[in-house]
């Protein structure tokens, strides 16, 4: 009986899928307008879009189909509107160059907009100068990938978020490249969602940015020369893997920014070259194995208001300041980390350091309190500081050390 009903669903799915019809759309085609095959078409018929420039006014997708440009046809917001709407479950756009969608500090044009959809797959395409690039609002289950992201203004105010993800759950963001956005990707209140092998580079304010946002996972990302890295703000249960932050320099920037986060995993990534590679504030529960922190200038800056983060296992080479922290109140756990700073000893040869490393330096915590004493920075002065506080520590705080300091760095 359970065979002969399987033989009946595939049955039934092969005779529905032979009804889907194809329809192409071009200048010598009998749909000229992508509009008018919308139009024509059944659900889940596949429209093939032939090359070409379409100025459509906003094409609304309210039925499920497959939309596949060949060599990249144009469809064109013309400054003026939102290109393509996504108001139907089970839609496909891929192939299309997708550029010039209306700027609005009302309404959030976009170049691609999902709303209120399940299982819309966004796959390879190109979207330039649009105020978002790619908008879910209540996507459930949706794929955008391997998508080609641009934009080019300069104010924030000019400019939405690359992808930009509201409310939304299940979703898929892979392997795209965004550049020049205000975020390359945003999150807020999305939840069991993935971010895998994207490129977010100089975008205006974050690489990533999450808000509200609990049970997801960013991995094998690269986040370069963004106006200040990565935020994850009121979140939890995120998981932070193999990523890559690197060059995000100027003043209040860093590779990532935890604030207000619990309970979360940052295993496996590179920092290198930014300004602070972690600033953490408010943060509780937070695992911290098997991370590079390279040439940044303070490699990790952990306020006295976090608790429960554990540093275990990370390599610290390079950076102008290893730690900074803002108050002597260290609720946090250090140990068996690699500091090239550590000047101790190993008699019993155990590649574990026999006295413990203090990374918090008296000039840093001056520093956090009095900026400009920067001017100071590789003087004899501060130096002679240093030591000293290594001999009779005062200012710098008793249990932020390392007790067990690996003497080589760890193969990460």
């Amino acid at each position: 009986m359970r065979r002969k009903l399987i033989s009946l669903i595939g049955i039934g799915l092969l005779f529905y899928n032979s009804n889907a019809a194809t329809i192409k759309v071009g200048k010598t085609e009998v749909c000229k307008t992508i509009r008018s095959a919308i139009a024509k078409a059944a659900n889940n018929d596949t429209i093939m879009v032939l090359s070409g420039i379409y100025k459509e006014n906003n094409l609304v997708i309210d039925k499920p189909l497959t939309l596949i440009g060949i060599e990249y046809p144009i469809i064109d917001g013309e400054n003026k509107y939102e290109n393509i709407s996504i108001k139907a479950d089970n839609v496909t756009i891929d192939g299309f160059k997708v550029c010039n969608s209306g700027i609005s500090s009302i309404t959030d044009f976009a170049g691609i907009k999902i709303y209120n959809r399940h299982n819309a797959v966004i796959v390879n395409n190109i979207i330039e100068d649009c105020f978002f690039g790619i908008y879910a609002q209540f996507g459930i289950n949706c794929i955008i990938k391997n998508n080609k992201l641009t934009a080019h203004q300069v104010q924030e105010q000019r400019s939405g978020n690359g992808i930009h993800c509201w409310k939304s759950d299940s979703m898929q963001i892979v392997g795209n490249t965004i550049s020049g956005h205000r975020d390359g990707i945003y999150f807020e209140f999305v939840t069991n969602s993935i971010i895998w092998r994207n490129n977010s580079f100089k975008n205006i304010r974050y690489g990533l940015h999450f808000m509200f946002s609990n049970s997801d996972t960013y991995a094998a990302n690269i986040f370069e020369n963004n106006g200040a890295g990565v935020a994850v703000m009121f979140s939890n249960h995120v998981k932070m893997f193999h990523n890559y932050f690197k060059e995000n320099w100027g003043d209040g920037s860093y590779g990532i920014l935890l604030k207000e986060i619990s309970d979360s995993y940052i295993d496996g990534n590179d920092f290198e070259k930014n300004t602070i590679g972690i600033f953490v504030e408010g943060a509780s529960r937070i695992e911290m194995y098997n991370n590079s922190f390279k040439n940044n200038g303070w490699g990790l800056k952990i306020q006295a208001s976090c608790m429960d983060i554990t540093m275990k296992h990370n390599n610290f080479i390079g950076n102008t300041f290893d730690v900074g922290t803002n108050g002597s109140l260290v609720l946090n756990n250090f140990d068996y980390n690699y500091w090239d700073k550590y000047d101790g000893y190993d008699l019993n040869r155990d590649k574990v350091g026999d006295i413990p490393y203090r990374p918090v330096s008296m000039y840093s915590m001056i520093i956090e309190k009095y900026p400009p004493a920067m001017m100071l920075f590789r003087s004899l002065i501060t130096s002679l500081m240093d030591k000293s506080e290594k001999v009779v520590p005062s200012l710098t705080p008793e249990n932020l050390k390392d007790n067990h300091p690996l003497m080589k760095p760890k193969q990460l």
